[in-house]
C-alpha cells in the first residue's frame, strides 16, 4: 500500500486536539498555559504550553488506537528507505544506547570506533561490554580523527570472532564520513550487525552530493538527530533498523528501557513536520544549502589567516574516502590563536557562536535555514576577527599529544572502572593510575579519557594546557582538571 508523505500525523493530531478543544484533568499540570507563569508565557509564547499534552491521552486515544506516532513512523522510515523506524525525544545519546542493548550484552563484546561520543561511552558503562576498540586514522599534521576503515574493522573481527558487532561513527562533527559500505559488507561477512551513529547526517538521504546514508550503505541500525542537522527540535532523534540481524521488538524494547514515559509531543512534532518538508522539498533546500555553502567556504578562504578545510585535506589514502561540506572547518593556525579565543570574541564582538573550536580551529555549522543574509553576518565577523587577529595572539598554546601518545590502554573495562570506589589526586600525581571518570572536550564530545583508561602523561599535559587555554570539560568532577578522579585500588 503506497504512503502519502503530505500527511504529518503528529501535527495534524494537535490541530485536531486543539479543534476539539479537548480539557485535559491530566499532566502537565501547567493545563494548556492557564497555569503558567505569565512572565513564561511572554517568553516562549503560548504556543510552546498549547503543543504540550500527553502523547497517550491527549495526542492519541489512551490505547493508541489512532496510531498517531507509529503512524508518522512508517512514513519516516518510507522517506529514507528504512524497514522500521523510532522516535526518541531523549536525543540520539539515547537512540544509541538503545542500539547497543539490541546488538550485544553484558559481558560481550562490541567493536567501537574510538572516536566514539561520549553516549556511546555510557553506553558501554551501562551495559557492561568489553569494548574492543578500533583506531580511527589520524591526520597527525592536522591532529585530526577521521573515522576507521573498513579493513580495520576487518582486522579487529579476525583478532575478536566473538565480538556481537560493531558501531562506527559518521559523519563526524568535522564532516569526514566513513565507507559505510565497505564496514558493512565486514560485519554481515562474519554475520554481525553495523550501527552507525549518524547523528551529524539527518540530511544525508535527501541529497546525491552528500555521503552515502547509512541505510543505503547497509547498515542495520543508524541512530540520526533531527536537531542537528536538520529542522528539528532540540533532543528530537530517530533511529532506523532494516534487515533481520535484530529483532525490531527488541529494539523497541531496549529503547522503552531507557527513554521516558512522559515524551514530549512537541519533539515528536517537529520530527514529523521535518520529515514531511525533506520528502517535499529536501533536495531543493539542501541544493541551495550547498550551493551557498560553496559560496561561502570561497569568501572565507579569500580572508588572510583562514583555510577551509575541503576534500583536498579530509578525502584521500589514510584520510576519509568522502566529506560533507556543510559544516564549513577553518584553520585558523595563520591567525596565530586558538579556536576557543576566537569563537569567544566572536561571541562577544558580534553575537556569532561557532559550531565547533579547538586549539586551531573554528567552524561554522551550515543547514538548508542559512542564507545569503546568516552567511553574510558570519563574512563580516570573520573579516571582523582577522582584522583584529594581532589582539588574540597572547593566547595559552595546547600541548597536543602525537595520536600515539593519545591512545591509552584500557586497562579494566569501562563500567567496571566508573562503578569501582574511587579516589581523587592531583593531577600532577595522577599518571599511571586507572581513571575512574570520563573526561570530554566538549564541543565535540569525543571522549580523551575513559572510565578504565590508564592515564598518561601527554594526555594528562594535553587537557591541562587545554583548559588554561579555554577548553570545556563538562563532564570532569574537577572542570578545572586540578585533580582527577581515579580507581582508588588500581
Amino acid at each position: 500500500m503506497g504512503v502519502n508523505h503530505a500527511e504529518a500525523p503528529i501535527l495534524e493530531a494537535l490541530a485536531a486536539y486543539q479543534d476539539a478543544d479537548e480539557l485535559g484533568f491530566t499532566p502537565p499540570g501547567h493545563k494548556h498555559a492557564r497555569g503558567a507563569d505569565p512572565r513564561a508565557r511572554a517568553v516562549l509564547g503560548d504556543a510552546v504550553f498549547h503543543g504540550d499534552i500527553l502523547a497517550n491521552g491527549g495526542l492519541d486515544d489512551r490505547l493508541t488506537r489512532g496510531r498517531v506516532l507509529a503512524r508518522a513512523e512508517d512514513l519516516m522510515a518510507d522517506a529514507v528507505h528504512a524497514d522500521h523506524t523510532f522516535f526518541s525525544t531523549c536525543g540520539s545519546s539515547l537512540s544509541v544506547k538503545a542500539a547497543i542493548l539490541a546488538v550485544t550484552c553484558p559481558g560481550h563484546r562490541l567493536l567501537v570506533g574510538r572516536d566514539a561520543h561520549k553516549s556511546v561511552v555510557a553506553g558501554l558503562i551501562l551495559s557492561g561490554v568489553e569494548p574492543v576498540w578500533v583506531e580511527p586514522q589520524w591526520d597527525a599534521d592536522r591532529h585530526l580523527a577521521h573515522p576507521p576503515t573498513a579493513a580495520a574493522y576487518e582486522e579487529a573481527f579476525k583478532e575478536h570472532p566473538d565480538a556481537d558487532g560493531a558501531l562506527v561513527t559518521s559523519p563526524t562533527p568535522y564532516g569526514s564520513a566513513a565507507d559505510l559500505g565497505g564496514i558493512a559488507d565486514v560485519c554481515h561477512r562474519h554475520g554481525k550487525p553495523l550501527i552507525v551513529d549518524e547523528a551529524w547526517g539527518a540530511h544525508l538521504p535527501f541529497h546525491d552530493d552528500l555521503p552515502t546514508w547509512a541505510m543505503d550503505a547497509g547498515a542495520d541500525i543508524c541512530v540520526t538527530s533531527i536537531h542537528k542537522m536538520g529542522s528539528g527540535l532540540e533532543q528530537g532523534s530517530v533511529f532506523h533498523l532494516q534487515g533481520d540481524l535484530i529483532d525490531p521488538t527488541e529494539l523497541s524494547s531496549r529503547a522503552d528501557l531507557l527513554g521516558t514515559t512522559s515524551p514530549n509531543v512537541l519533539i515528536y512534532a517537529g520530527i514529523d513536520a521535518w520529515r514531511r518538508q525533506m520528502v517535499q522539498h529536501g533536495h531543493e533546500l539542501i541544493g541551495g544549502a550547498l550551493e551557498l555553502a560553496a559560496r561561502t567556504r570561497g569568501a572565507i578562504e579569500a580572508i588572510d589567516g583562514f583555510h577551509v578545510n575541503d576534500a583536498m585535506d579530509f578525502c584521500g589514502p589514510g584520510l576519509a574516502p568522502d566529506f560533507d561540506p556543510l559544516p564549513v572547518v577553518m584553520d585558523i593556525s595563520d591567525l596565530g590563536t586558538t579556536g576557543y579565543r576566537a569563537a569567544d570574541w566572536l561571541r562577544a564582538h558580534h553575537h556569532i557562536d561557532a559550531h565547533l573550536f579547538d586549539h586551531r580551529r573554528i567552524s561554522a555549522q551550515l543547514t538548508h535555514a542559512d542564507d545569503e543574509r546568516t552567511t553574510a553576518r558570519l563574512l563580516t565577523a570573520l573579516r571582523d576577527l582577522a582584522g583584529h587577529a594581532s589582539e588574540l595572539r597572547d593566547a595559552p598554546q595546547v600541548t597536543v599529544p602525537s595520536p600515539a601518545e593519545l591512545r591509552m590502554d584500557q586497562a579494566v573495562l569501562p563500567r567496571d572502572a566508573y562503578f569501582s570506589r574511587s579516589a581523587t589526586v592531583p593531577t600532577t600525581e595522577a599518571a599511571g593510575r586507572i581513571a575512574a571518570e570520563m573526561i570530554t572536550p566538549y564541543p565535540p564530545g569525543i571522549p580523551v579519557i575513559l572510565p578504565g583508561e590508564r592515564l598518561t602523561e601527554p594526555v594528562l599535559k594535553y587537557l591541562l594546557t587545554g583548559v588554561e587555554a579555554g577548553m570545556f570539560l563538562p563532564d570532569a568532577a574537577d572542570q578545572r582538571l586540578e585533580t582527577v578522579r581515579v580507581v582508588a585500588d588500581g
